[in-house]
């Protein structure tokens, strides 16, 4: 028999570490070629890896919950072959398979994002003094989910020394309190670790949430933002929205302010096209984009994450708003990919999902421009006549606030293309001669 280990590869973007979120085989499971047997998350998404040999798994070396560095072995697999058997030839793992070692000793990495050119260098991680590193079988035995290995920790118990009975070989919640000197005993020594009315809580900073607050402290400190609003009756776009809803080409897709807004601001760049910019530092140079790729800034349990729609400028208002929805639908569900959120050169917040009118918000990084959308809702206007007559009225109204580079964008550019989105909401027909 042939035992092949799978190692940890990287997920796209130089990433160098991932954490283990779900096994989907346990030790004795017969896997094929391309099975996702794990899904990861990484400091900007959740993924699935495929296992690039077939064979059946004979042991997990990590547990859910791990945080493991790229190249390390995560999993064996036997493949039935003869151990004198040739291995395949290193010209096959740098063509695709992952996992595996190229010819110059590198790990390669995911299908489709090529092979990494450098390895990472990281401290290893030190063991506690009080939980001293127990032995290579026992850890790999060690299979528990994030809160039982939490409890175990609190408890003092080393999970090696634990008998599972979890499917799978996966220690339970019961099986570290028996450790502990039995249920009941467990559960009071776990009343000790959380006291009620305990006055703080502290939540480890990783993956998504942790790339995202140190990308904000680098926007924050190196681009000199500039932040610009402005309150628009926006009582066309939602007559717009309404029409739309109605129409058989838009029946199977979600039509909102946001998708009007979305279309504007891509028209608006056409307008203003040093708004659609970045700042390249080492060559000093303003780097004009002639596409947008439209970011949306999406709030989900693992933090806020900015996908963006590729080349969203020269969509349909249908296509446009397809894009949207599967966008949303996969940041939500956590699927958001690493390449989908890079090459950003525009965002949208929708602050006013939350009832906030307004905000400043902080750029991309390797953007120019964000632009805050409030809440729309109905509030006094004075609307002016066609006989130049002015009345109050009752009128949808929202506000814009757009944030941006003042290194590459000045004032005047600014003002003119976040009015030029205003007016585009405050009378959508104008895209008929701006388009």
């Amino acid at each position: 028999m042939a035992v092949r280990e799978f190692k940890l590869p990287d997920p796209g973007e130089g990433l160098t570490e991932a954490e283990i979120v779900t096994w989907h085989v346990k030790p004795g499971d017969t896997v094929k070629v391309n099975d996702v047997i794990v899904e990861v998350e990484t400091a900007k998404s959740l993924v699935e890896l495929p296992v690039p040999f077939a064979g059946t798994v004979s042991a997990l070396h990590v547990a859910e919950g791990d945080t493991v560095e790229v190249g390390t072995s995560i999993i064996s697999i036997d493949d039935g072959a003869s151990s004198a058997e040739t291995p395949p030839p290193a010209e096959d793992v740098e063509e695709g398979l992952i996992g595996g070692t190229t010819s110059t000793g590198r790990t390669a990495v995911l299908v489709g994002y090529g092979v990494k050119q450098t390895e990472a260098k990281r401290r290893p991680r030190s063991m506690p003094a009080s939980q001293p590193e127990a032995p290579t079988g026992e850890r790999l035995r060690a299979l528990a989910k994030p809160p039982v290995r939490k409890l175990a920790k609190d408890l003092g118990v080393d999970l090696g020394s634990v008998a599972p009975t979890g499917d799978g070989g996966v220690v339970t919640r019961a099986d570290v309190e028996a450790a502990a000197g039995g249920a009941a005993g467990a559960a009071g020594a776990a009343a000790d670790v959380t006291e009620p009315g305990e006055r703080e809580t502290r939540v480890p900073v990783k993956g998504v949430r942790k790339m995202t607050a140190q990308a904000m402290v680098s926007s924050a400190f190196t681009a000199p933002h500039v932040t610009e609003w402005v309150t628009v009756d926006v009582t066309a776009t939602m007559d717009l929205v309404e029409r739309l809803k109605k129409d058989p080409e838009f029946r199977d897709v979600k039509v909102t302010p946001l998708l009007v807004l979305a279309k504007a601001m891509c028209l608006a760049a056409r307008r203003n096209p040093g708004v659609n910019a970045t700042w390249d530092e080492d060559a000093q140079e303003i780097v004009l984009k002639h596409y947008v790729n439209l970011g949306i800034a999406a709030a989900t349990p693992r933090g806020l994450v900015v996908p963006n729609i590729k080349d969203a400028d020269r969509m349909s208002m249908r296509e446009l708003a397809e894009a949207i929805g599967t966008l949303t639908t996969t940041a939500r569900e956590g699927r958001t990919q690493p390449a989908e959120m890079t090459g950003g050169t525009l965002t949208i917040t929708n602050v006013g999902v939350f009832g906030i009118d307004a905000g400043t918000p902080i750029l991309n990084p390797g953007e120019s421009a964000i632009m805050a959308f409030g809440t729309v809702g109905r509030r006094p206007w004075v609307v002016t006549g066609p006989d130049g007559s002015e009345a109050i009225e009752a009128r949808w109204v929202t506000t814009l606030a757009l944030s941006f580079d003042h290194r590459l964008v000045d004032g005047e550019l600014g003002s003119r293309y976040l009015a030029d989105v205003a007016a585009l909401l405050a009378d959508p027909s104008r895209a008929l001669v701006w388009g």
